[in-house]
């Protein structure tokens, strides 16, 4: 296997890992919430604790891995959300559940950043959209793989059992370690850095270092934002929507989510072509319109079919944009910064747009699913507008994919 399909089988392992892992809790919710004596409120705070950590891990793992390496930190930010997951299966109170939640959060969001730069720096421009879609379905493989282990173990063996299985990446951190080289990009970086023995600036700081630079980081963090609002908004709440406003049964919803979940999956898969084939920005563009207006549409569905096929047409455009967000920002930073951008950017992303089920729970308590349905359209409205501002480093991408292809011609040189 090359080096390129090695990056992406790597990252979409470690995805489908931390999706898995992050599914767990919501399997496990309710026998925790028995098993504690604790309230729902209580119980919410898991996810909240967790993102949190993911926020956390995503800056200091992407500051990490810039400096000392893609693979090695890729390691041991597994090994971390691993141990933090087989630990909360040892929980003996709801405090610890939280600590080890917080724990393994902060392995997930160093995780994702790092996969997403190996496969920039591995994948050559015109390829680098459906590699990143390879990766991201990689989640959805997560929820599926959690939805199935949990139905064999949650009834026999209870929680604690589930959370013993998160001991498996591990193993996959091991396998990686063996059998994945450095970034190539990074490498040739490290050692231009070296030659001309320039003292960098902080990794975060350079995050915000021009005006230009500012605007593009803070641009992306309002799309991620509602990229994770939009998802968390529609996932959480819909499905309890469908049932009060058409009547559906539980397994009626349930089919509702595999449907949506489908749609997703192929609107990731089409949206990194899309990407390839007419850019990062026009891609965006149609897809942020398309998920406005099919999400605003879909409050008017009717009919089992109407909301099946409704619900998988939400799911293509506005989960599909998930597909792109590694082959965003990896084009808009360079080498030294691209994990730390990554994973701050995304997961701070993930621990604000975490927050918006609550604002939906409430418009649908105050309002209806016009109204909630309104608010989640209006968001990507808002994330087409700040999307139109990226404007890209054409000089420091040029260069970057100058020694890029010179890393890969001495790779190939030093196979023979």
């Amino acid at each position: 296997m090359d080096y390129r399909k090695k990056t992406v089988v790597a990252s979409v392992a470690g995805l489908t890992l931390e999706g898995m892992d992050i599914m767990f809790i919501s399997f496990a919710m309710s026998m925790i919430v028995a098993h504690f004596q604790i309230d729902f409120a209580t119980g919410g705070l898991i996810s909240s604790i967790t993102n949190i950590g993911m926020l956390a891990g995503g800056v200091v793992f992407g500051i990490l891995a810039d400096k000392f390496g893609r693979v090695k930190i890729f390691t041991y930010t597994v090994l971390l959300f691993a141990v933090g997951t087989a630990l909360t299966g040892m929980a003996s109170n709801i405090e610890q559940i939280y600590l080890f939640r917080f724990i393994a959060g902060l392995g997930a969001g160093g995780e994702y950043g790092i996969g997403m730069a190996l496969v920039a720096e591995a994948w050559p421009k015109n390829k680098q959209g459906r590699a990143s879609s390879y990766v991201s379905v990689g989640a959805q493989y997560g929820v599926i793989l959690a939805a199935l282990l949990s139905a064999m173990i949650l009834p026999t063996l209870g929680w604690r059992a589930l959370f013993f299985v998160g001991i498996v990446p591990v193993i996959f951190a091991f396998i990686v370690r063996k059998n994945l080289d450095e970034s190539p990009e990074w490498l040739a970086s490290q050692k231009e850095k070296k030659a001309a023995k320039v003292k960098e600036k902080g990794k975060l700081i350079q995050l915000f270092n021009t005006p230009k630079t500012a605007m593009t980081t803070i641009a992306l963090a309002i799309m991620a934002t509602v990229q994770i609002a939009g998802y968390n908004g529609l996932m959480i709440w819909l499905p309890s929507m469908l049932q009060q406003s058409q009547g559906l049964s539980v397994s009626g919803s349930a089919i509702w989510t595999i449907s949506t979940a489908v749609g997703m999956i192929i609107g990731m898969l089409t949206f990194g072509q899309f990407i390839d084939r007419i850019g990062i920005k026009r891609s965006y563009g149609i897809f942020l319109l398309a998920s406005a207006a099919a999400v605003f549409l879909y409050a008017f569905a009717e009919g089992s079919a109407g909301v099946l096929i409704g619900g998988a047409i939400v799911g293509f455009f506005s989960n599909g944009m998930f597909a792109g967000y590694g082959a965003l920002i990896g084009s808009l930073y360079n080498v030294g910064i691209r994990s730390t951008a990554t994973n701050t950017i995304f997961n701070f992303g993930r621990a604000v747009g975490g927050l918006s089920p609550i604002l939906v729970g409430y418009l649908l308590q105050s309002y209806d699913m016009t109204v909630a349905m309104t608010y989640l359209a209006g968001l990507y409205i808002i994330s087409f507008i700040f999307m139109l501002s990226l404007k890209k480093g054409e000089t420091e991408n040029r260069s970057s994919e100058k020694r890029q292809m010179a890393s890969f011609a001495n790779a190939k040189l030093a196979e023979k």
